[in-house]
Formats: C-alpha cells, sequence, structure tokens
C-alpha cells in the first residue's frame, strides 16, 4: 500500500547545521565547507540512486554546482542563527521502479518549487528496510533567497506561508495518484492528517536508514523512540478499537484485500508480536466482512460500517422511491414544453420521455445518458414545469464548474454538494416538502456522501433527481453509488446524442460510451482525426500547431485542448502561448505569483480560475479572459459576457487556460476540441475527452508511448470502474474471518461481474414509443399499480381478521374450528399471491408487534405497511437477520433468568424451548450461522468454536448432545 509522507523543516546555524555538510550527507558526496574550511565527507554512504541540482532559468552558471552552490548561500548569510535552506521531505510509492520514481521526484519538484524562482537541490533514496522492503524517498533542499543572473539577493517570505506547505502536501498527493493511475497501479495515498479523515490515529516521524541502522545496532534515537512509541500507540488503538483500521482502508474504496490491509498495519505497529496483534485483532473484528473473490482471484473484504452506508443508501433510495409526493400536472408539463418551443428548443422523443419521467409523482428518479444527449436542455424545461406547480428547485454537482454548467444548461441555481452540506451542518437552507434537488454529474460522488444527501432529503420530504452518465470519470472517494442506484430503480435512459453535429461522430461516442474503443477510433482514423507522431514531443507540438491553425482560421469558434496530467497542461499552456505571442495577440507579460508558482501573464490570456469564490461569481473551472493585469491586480472577462476584477493578495489560485486536464472537462461542450493521449488514459477519461466537442475532435499521440494502434485501443478501452459491497454477491458471502474458506464467493460474484460489464444501456431499443403512447402507459400502470395495492390491503385485512378469530377462540380456552383455520390458510394465500413470502414477512411482523393485529383486523394499513418493508429487508439482508437474532437472544436469556428466580419453571421451559427453536434454525440458514460467528460473546458464548454456532447455543441451553440430551 502506498504510503504518504511529506514534511519540511528549515535549515539552520541556530542548531548547528551547515548547508554543505547538510547536502553531502543527502548526496552521498564529498564537498569543500570554504567557512569552516574543511570538508564534508559522506562518499561511503548508501542508498543514494539519484541526486541532481535543479535550478529555474538565468541563474549563475556556478549555481548548477552543489559545492559552488552551497557555498554561495552560506557566504551570503552573516548571522549565527542565519535560515541556510528549506528541506522538504516526501516518501515515494515502493509500487513504483526506480525510474519511474525518480522521474516523479523530478518533476514534482520542477512544477512546485523550481517554477517559484528556488533553486533545489534533489537527491533520491532507495534503501531497503529491515523487513526487506524498498523504502524509496526523496530530500529536497530548497534555497531561501530571490536568484537571477547576478546572483541571490532578498529572501522571498512568500515561502514561508502555512498555506504554501500545505498547498504542497496536497500537490504531491495529486502528483502521486495521478501518476499510479497512469501506470495502472492501484494503490493511492491521502494527503490529509488523520484528523481530518476522521481517522483516530497519530501520524508517525518518518525514520530514515541511519536511525534504522542505529535500531539494528541496538541503539536508539529520540526520534526512532518516538516513531515506535507512535507506531506502538496506533497498533494499541486498532487493537482496542480495530474499525479505526477498516475506516481508513475504505475511505477511498469500498473493499481491499488481504495485502492491503497487511500493509496498513505494518505502518501503525511496533514489531512483529503487536502486528500479528493488530491482524489477529482486525481479522476477528465483527466489523470485517468477507464478500468473495474478485476477477483476480484475490479475497476481498470490507467494513461493516461500509455495509451500512451502502444499506442506508439503498434504503433511503427504496424509501424516496416508494413516495409520490411531487407529481406535476399535464398543464404545467405543457405549458413548459410550449415556452421552450418558442425559445427554440424541441425536445426529441427520449428527451420528452425523460421529462415525463422525472416530473412524476415520485420522490426518487434516474437519468441516465450518453454524453452530449441533451441531459441539461431536457432540464431546464423540467425546471419550468416543477417552479409552474408550486416546487422550489435547487441544482448540486461534486465540482463548482459541474455546478456552473449544470446552471448554465438548465438555468437552475447550482452550487457543490461540499458548500450545501455546510449550509445543512449550520442549520440554514435545509431541505422540505417544496424542494426538488437535482444532482448532476452524479457518477462522480461517493458513496458515503450521497448517502447523506439522500437521507437528509429523505427525511426533509423533498424529491432528488440524480442525472449523469455511469461510463463516465468515476467517482473520488469509495462506491459507486450511481451506477448501483440505476440497477436497482426503474430510470429513464437517453441515448440519442445531439452535441455532434455528424452522425458518424454520435455513432463514435455512443462506441465510446459502451466500451467499444477500438471502434470509435477506427471510426476517427478514417476520418483523418488520430494523428501518430513518432514522440510525445512532437506530438504536442504537432496538436499545438493544429489548435493555433484552426484558432486563426475560426477565431469565433470555441475550442479547448485536453490531456490527462497537470505536467501535461502545464507544457501545452505554455506552447499554446509562445503561439499567440508569435501572432501579437498577447499583451506585456507580466510575472504574478500565484498558489502554483510563479506566472506569465497578459491581457489576451485565456485563465482557469481553480477555487471557488462566490462573491466574484467564479467556480472552480471558470474559463475566463484576461482584459488587464498588473503586479497586483487582474481583470478578466467570464464567457457568459461578465466583468470581474481582483487582487491577488485576495485571489490567487488560477493558471493558463488554453488546456486542462480531462477531469476538469466533464460537463464541458465546445465546438472543438484538441486530446494529447498518454498512458494514463482509460475507458472512463477517453469517454469524457472524445465527446466534448460539437464538430471535431483530434487525438494526438507519440509512438514512444503507443508503438501499434492496438495499445492504443487497449489503453483506451482498460477499465477502471470503482465498485461496491453489493457487487460482491453478499447473498451468498458473510461476516468471516480472513483466511477461511468461502468456496462459493466467487461464484457469487462471476454473475454479478457479467452483468457490470453489460452496461446501463443494453437493454435499449433504438424504437421508442411516442409522449402520448407513454402517457397512456403510464395511466395504465398507475392503474395497475392501484389495483395492487388495493389487492395487498384486502389481503392484510383478511388476514387480520382470520388470525383475530383464532386469537380469541384460545384466549378463552375455546378448540379452533377447522373453518377458522381454513380461512387463515386462505389468507395467507392471498398475501403470497400479492408478493412471495409476505404471508412470513406478516407473521414475523405481529411476532415482533403484536400490536399490528388490531390494525391489519381494521384495515388500517400504514403501520402494517412499514412492518412489511422492515421485514423483507431483514429477510433478505443476513447482516440484519444477525441483528435481529442478536436482540432476540438476548431478551430471551433475560426473560429466561428472571423466571428462574421468580421459580416460574414452567415459564422458564417454555422460553428455552424458544431459544432452542432459534438455535435449530440456523442449520437452515448458513448465512445466518456464519455472521453469528463474529458476535459470540454477544450471544454469552465463549472463545472457544464447536462445530456450529447452533450446536453451541444448544450445549449453552443444557440441550446439546454431547450432554447425552435431546429435545
Amino acid at each position: 500500500m502506498a504510503i504518504y509522507h511529506f514534511s519540511a523543516k528549515v535549515i539552520s546555524r541556530a542548531n548547528g547545521s551547515s548547508a554543505l555538510a547538510s547536502a553531502a550527507y543527502r548526496s552521498a558526496g564529498r564537498l569543500y565547507d570554504e567557512r569552516l574550511d574543511r570538508h564534508h565527507d559522506f562518499t561511503g554512504k548508501g542508498g543514494v540512486v539519484h541526486s541532481e541540482v535543479l535550478t529555474p532559468e538565468n541563474v549563475p552558471d556556478a549555481f548548477h554546482d552543489r559545492e559552488q552552490l552551497w557555498n554561495a548561500v552560506e557566504a551570503g548569510e552573516k548571522r549565527r542563527d542565519a535560515q541556510l535552506a528549506r528541506e522538504i521531505e516526501f516518501a515515494i510509492p515502493r509500487e513504483l521502479d526506480q525510474s519511474d520514481g525518480i522521474e516523479l521526484a523530478r518533476d514534482f519538484v520542477r512544477d512546485e518549487f523550481v517554477s517559484r524562482g528556488m533553486i533545489a537541490d534533489l537527491n533520491v533514496h532507495w534503501d531497503i528496510g529491515a523487513d526487506g522492503q524498498a523504502k524509496p524517498h526523496a530530500h529536497v533542499m530548497l534555497t531561501m533567497r530571490s536568484v537571477d543572473e547576478a546572483g541571490f539577493g532578498a529572501k522571498v517570505r512568500e515561502w514561508n506561508r502555512s498555506e504554501l506547505l500545505e498547498h504542497w502536501r496536497e500537490a504531491w498527493g495529486s502528483h502521486v495518484n495521478q501518476r499510479l493511475r497512469e501506470l495502472g497501479i492501484e494503490a493511492r495515498i491521502d494527503h490529509r492528517s488523520f484528523e481530518d479523515q476522521g481517522i483516530d490515529l497519530e501520524p508517525q516521524h518518518k525514520i530514515g536508514p541511519a536511525a534504522a541502522r542505529m535500531a539494528g545496532d541496538g541503539l536508539q534515537s529520540e526520534r526512532l523512540d518516538d516513531h515506535r512509541a507512535i507506531a506502538r500507540e496506533n497498533g494499541e488503538k486498532i487493537i482496542a478499537n480495530p474499525s479505526i483500521a477498516l475506516d481508513a482502508i475504505t475511505h477511498g474504496q469500498a473493499t481491499f484485500t488481504r495485502r492491503n490491509l497487511a500493509m496498513f498495519v505494518h505502518r501503525h505497529s511496533d514489531g512483529l508480536e503487536q502486528f500479528n496483534g493488530v491482524m489477529a485483532a482486525v481479522e476477528a473484528s465483527p466489523e470485517l466482512v468477507r464478500l468473495g473473490r474478485d476477477g483476480h482471484g484475490e479475497d476481498r473484504f470490507t467494513s461493516r460500517d461500509m455495509v451500512r452506508i451502502e444499506e442506508s443508501l439503498h434504503r433511503s433510495a427504496d424509501r424516496l422511491a416508494g413516495r409520490e409526493h411531487h407529481e406535476v400536472r399535464e398543464y404545467s408539463r405543457d405549458r413548459a414544453l410550449l415556452y421552450a418551443g418558442k425559445r427554440g428548443l424541441v425536445l426529441s422523443g427520449e428527451q420528452r420521455r425523460a421529462l415525463l419521467h422525472i416530473t412524476d409523482g415520485r420522490d426518487l428518479v434516474l437519468v441516465i445518458g450518453y454524453a452530449g444527449t441533451g441531459k441539461s436542455a431536457m432540464l431546464g424545461v423540467a425546471k419550468e414545469a416543477w417552479e409552474h406547480a408550486g416546487f422550489e428547485v435547487r441544482g448540486i454537482a461534486l465540482s463548482g464548474i459541474a455546478a456552473e454548467n449544470l446552471e448554465a444548461g438548465s438555468g437552475i441555481t447550482s452550487r457543490t454538494i461540499a458548500s450545501l452540506e455546510h449550509q445543512w451542518a449550520q442549520g440554514r437552507d435545509l431541505l422540505d416538502r417544496n424542494h426538488v434537488l437535482v444532482i448532476d454529474e452524479a457518477g462522480m460522488v461517493g458513496s458515503r456522501q450521497l448517502e447523506r444527501v439522500l437521507s437528509e432529503a429523505e427525511r426533509r420530504g423533498a424529491k432528488v433527481v440524480l442525472v449523469g452518465d455511469p461510463e463516465q470519470l468515476q467517482a473520488i472517494e469509495a462506491g459507486a453509488a450511481f451506477r448501483s442506484l440505476g440497477e436497482r430503480h426503474p430510470h429513464v435512459e437517453i441515448t440519442e446524442i445531439r452535441r455532434q453535429r455528424e452522425v458518424w461522430q454520435r455513432d463514435a461516442t455512443r462506441h465510446l460510451a459502451t466500451g467499444r474503443a477500438d471502434e470509435a477510433l477506427e471510426t476517427y482514423r478514417s476520418h483523418g482525426m488520430v494523428h501518430a507522431e513518432q514522440t510525445r514531443d512532437d506530438a504536442r507540438g504537432k496538436l499545438v500547431e493544429s489548435w493555433d491553425r484552426d484558432r486563426q482560421a475560426s477565431p469565433g469558434k470555441s475550442r479547448i485542448i485536453l490531456t490527462h496530467t497537470n505536467e501535461e497542461v502545464q507544457s501545452l499552456n505554455q506552447l499554446a502561448r509562445e503561439k499567440l505571442r508569435t501572432a501579437g495577440d498577447l499583451g506585456e507579460d507580466i510575472a504574478v505569483s500565484v498558489e502554483r508558482g510563479k506566472r506569465d501573464f497578459a491581457s489576451g490570456d485565456r485563465v482557469m480560475m481553480l477555487k471557488n469564490e462566490r462573491g466574484l461569481g467564479i467556480k472552480n473551472g471558470t474559463l475566463v479572459t484576461v482584459e488587464r493585469v498588473s503586479k497586483s491586480h487582474m481583470d478578466v472577462r467570464l464567457d457568459d459576457g461578465r466583468q470581474v476584477g481582483f487582487d491577488f493578495k485576495d485571489y490567487n489560485q488560477l493558471d493558463h487556460g488554453f488546456a486542462a486536464t480531462i477531469h476538469k472537462a466533464q460537463g464541458v461542450t465546445v465546438d472543438r476540441v484538441y486530446v494529447l493521449a498518454t498512458p494514463g488514459l482509460d475507458r472512463h477519461a477517453a469517454y469524457v475527452a472524445l465527446s466534448r466537442h460539437r464538430e471535431r475532435v483530434d487525438l494526438h499521440l507519440g509512438r514512444d508511448d503507443f508503438a501499434d494502434d492496438s495499445k492504443l485501443a487497449r489503453t483506451l478501452s482498460r477499465e477502471r470502474a470503482k465498485d461496491m459491497v453489493s457487487d460482491y454477491g453478499r447473498e451468498r458471502s458473510s461476516v468471516r474471518k480472513m483466511g477461511q474458506d468461502q468456496s462459493q464467493g466467487a461464484a457469487a460474484l462471476e454473475p454479478r461481474q457479467q452483468q457490470a460489464k453489460r452496461g446501463l444501456f443494453a437493454s435499449f431499443r433504438p424504437r421508442m414509443p411516442e409522449p402520448d403512447q407513454i402517457s397512456q402507459q403510464r395511466n395504465a400502470g398507475r392503474t395497475v399499480a392501484s389495483e395492487r395495492t388495493a389487492e395487498r390491503d384486502a389481503a392484510i385485512g383478511q388476514y387480520g381478521r382470520a388470525r383475530s378469530d383464532i386469537d380469541r377462540m384460545r384466549a378463552k380456552n375455546l378448540p379452533v374450528l377447522p373453518e377458522q383455520e381454513r380461512a387463515l390458510e386462505n389468507a395467507r394465500t392471498r398475501l403470497d399471491a400479492v408478493r412471495p413470502k409476505l404471508a412470513a414477512d406478516m407473521e414475523n411482523a405481529l411476532a415482533h408487534d403484536p400490536s399490528l393485529l388490531s390494525d391489519a383486523a381494521k384495515g388500517q394499513t400504514n403501520r402494517i405497511i412499514r412492518a412489511l418493508q422492515a421485514e423483507a429487508e431483514i429477510r433478505t439482508n443476513p447482516s440484519l437477520r444477525a441483528d435481529r437474532f442478536v436482540a432476540d437472544w438476548q431478551g430471551l436469556s433475560k426473560a429466561h433468568s428472571r423466571m428462574e428466580r421468580a421459580y416460574d419453571f414452567d415459564g422458564a421451559q417454555a422460553v428455552r424451548a424458544n431459544m432452542a427453536g432459534m438455535a435449530k434454525a440456523l442449520e437452515r440458514d448458513p448465512q445466518l450461522e456464519s455472521i453469528l460467528r463474529n458476535r459470540k460473546i454477544e450471544l454469552g458464548l465463549g472463545a472457544s468454536t464447536g462445530p456450529s454456532i447452533g450446536a453451541d447455543l444448544m450445549n449453552q441451553l443444557g440441550l446439546g448432545r454431547n450432554r447425552g440430551l435431546g429435545l
């Protein structure tokens, strides 16, 4: 598992440090210190695999030499307590090989430090720990003064800001995760502190090889003692509460492997004994859930909390889908369609079908559509209908730019999900029954966040409309909630693409949406839109030349350059600016320090805003054009014509915007798109990148990245969809210890995987009914639904009356008549005809709440329906069955003890017989039996394991066969 570590400190004379000694040690070199008149020789030090000095442009040549550089730094500092250099240390993922790790470190240092004007002395260490595993990391010594051709100038106080350090921490995480994605490595890191992640663990100190050798030699150091103390404390915390580890691991992925867990525990334990103890605690935790084997044959696990989140998500969705509080009358819909037609907007048959679907009464509706099918335009018409019907419409999305695109395309006032949740936490902007909440780009929202939103909407009585495409970019956090809900609930699909103007381009987009990247590539290749060069550098140059040629030939067209990484974005932006500079389309460059470093801006520049700022009316991802810029201020024009101005001291989160990452472009529509392909692409990113255009898209690539067309097709077809706990056939799996056999896991998983690969559009048929037919079908469906509801209520009433008659006879000690028994059996049959196993659910509901029988007999079904829904969930969910079993067993155990203390031996015997029946019933429910293995303490059982939980419980009752007793 990749580990996040990023620390910073200052090398200062105040603590006796020397810049030359520090540089010599980190580079394993020999440097002469002019100030101290001595050599610092560390040539015997091992583990240094790369060492170089990186400099900005226009610095003295002497500063490329490490010895001359740091002697110049020492000579320029006169104070006895002078700060000489800043050191940054970060861990490189051990999943990378040395060349990839060095390249990653170099790119990060160049982009984040050298670009700001610092000189960076980079040294990559590839030590091997006592456990035999690599511990790669980098040390970067940075200069603290401005520098130019004349040498060092004043110290730059801006580089000391705590906000900048936090930016570097986050940027390193982004660089690492982006490179891991490019190389197809599943590991990810999180830059946030444990506290910010909600994880109750202490961060540890980084221990270098010197400290490790000291430990091996039996020596100690304060830093090593602290490191081990923190690791030991974390291990103790996990042993006491194993859910800490499970919560941390499932933050970004819904499921994990045993190796993922072992790597995490190794990081947060001290020594083999505690490691084994922590692993044993997590493996034995009732919070651990085994799911079965994945497509690679590895066992996958999750946490019970993740299971609860998904179950709560589905429960809230089910309840929303079962309510009908927001129906829009036909008049309001027709009026909205009429007004849209007057504006020149005529909905297609599919769009009108979607409009009918989302404006019916149900409180949860889903729209799933290919990129460019006009979902936002349809939502704009729906907004008119909802508002005319008296509802208030709000829009939310994961990112600021997605919210902006939703608002621009539909007119629905929109914001980010995070900002809305923040308002809710303050008791503001709360939902109510009058609200319709539209969630756009829902496929990018993780399970936890979507569960919170749906639960709040369900609690407040609001309607939720989920809109998106599960085949586009995946959620950043754990889960694939939108895809899962689309598989469980009725949804409307829009597949008629309207964005692209050429029919063959629409077909290509459809191929990308359904995982047929090879067919899409062949289509674009046959139309001259795939351009292969010898190298990526050549491809980058050709792309910008094509962009510039089109820009000058068609200045009124909108266009954007897209690629996968921030490094490539920066390179493409610089090349694009050079073309504009040559053409005389840029004003005078003004050097400005922004969040990402020093940048030159000029009038005419295209700029992307990188932070939401409500006061300016801009969002993260908004593109603007610079009108005026000075050292302290910038005036820009937004694409909607608005003009805003700001001081850099108030807002400096911006960068050049001729090119952007594909993640920034989801939801964007332009006339022409230019894509630079890199190995980090997958089918989701390729689908987004190649579907943003109306007129034309050009794909550029280098043969050093893609040796042939088949490799390109394989890369653009690579599947990286996120999983859900429910993907692993939990109906056949269970909560178990790791390593325990579960032969049915893989078998349960396989059909589910095949279903997921079919896609949500597999049921699509090109010939769609006309809107009037849909209206007739809808009315007919509602008539059938109404009839089923009436039959269900009648069956419940019949059962209630029959059961009440029998109970009254028994209460009077009278024999039950045969016709009464037949009446009850007929009522059971009628219930099961309404829904299979409804009679069993009814009897279980009455067993746990006898007062429901009176309601049933009177035909009052509200409470009964809720109870039956709960019973159905318990019947189909082994975790909920386990909860009920434990609660019932504990209740009966207390009743048994209470009756024995009161000398009510007949009553105690009856309770014990009931408990024996529960224990015997476990033989018919192996799922429940398996889950209860992790809840033995709650059942009053010891740590020893018998042949089964049922047998252990029988022995506890004194009824087991090994005691010579039987029932």
